[in-house]
């Protein structure tokens, strides 16, 4: 759990509604900006460098002559031209989607009691403590706990009780549980109990 200032990796975090509750943190995305920052000033120093070297009345680099003379002979249906067109809308999509979405999807935004506290739990901590509190409940043998942005999915084994009544006491449980853990907006709980497997 974050208090009093993102996760890491995260730059800014959602609006807070008027009952406390608030939006998803914001990731840095500083890998994908590092890249996109690295090909830019890569791709730059190189028509720099040869413009300077063109300039200092030098021939330009063959790479450079290349493709110049791709680019004036090749037709706009050619493949070439084609696949390097869809690679670069690939990559601009691909941009565009990060800039426009929160990430961060490893961490559950909480409530805030203050303005001025932001504080976020993560989604494997959450799990661990919800499969603890299923472990006690009576006839539950073990139990998986996945915990998403929207729901939580238990699936647990029972080796004694009526299944129900293991169903229904595990639905307590973890609705209890998620009450406490105090989340933002609190997922929805699906339970499924069996027996397990004789071999």
């Amino acid at each position: 759990m974050s208090e009093d200032g993102p996760p890491d990796g995260a730059d800014q975090a959602g609006e807070q509604d008027d009952d406390g509750r608030t939006g998803r943190f914001w990731s840095a995305r500083r890998l994908p900006a590092a890249l996109v920052a690295l090909v830019v000033l890569g791709v730059a120093g190189l028509f720099l460098y040869d413009v300077a070297a063109v300039r200092a009345h030098r021939p330009a680099m063959r790479w450079r002559r290349h493709l110049a003379h791709a680019l004036a002979t090749r037709h706009l249906d050619s493949p070439w031209v084609i696949g390097g067109a869809a690679l670069a809308v690939l990559v601009g999509l691909w941009l565009v989607l990060l800039a426009v979405t929160p990430g961060l999807r490893g961490v559950l935004p909480m409530r805030a009691g203050s303005p001025d506290v932001r504080a976020a739990l993560d989604r494997r901590a959450a799990a661990l403590v919800l499969r603890d509190r299923a472990l006690e409940v009576p006839g539950v043998q073990s139990v998986r706990v996945d915990v998403g942005r929207r729901r939580i999915r238990a699936r647990a084994l029972s080796h004694f009780r009526d299944l129900d009544d293991v169903r229904n006491d595990l639905d307590a449980v973890l609705a209890d549980g998620v009450r406490q853990l105090g989340l933002a907006r609190r997922p929805g709980v699906s339970v499924h109990v069996r027996r397990p497997v004789k071999r």
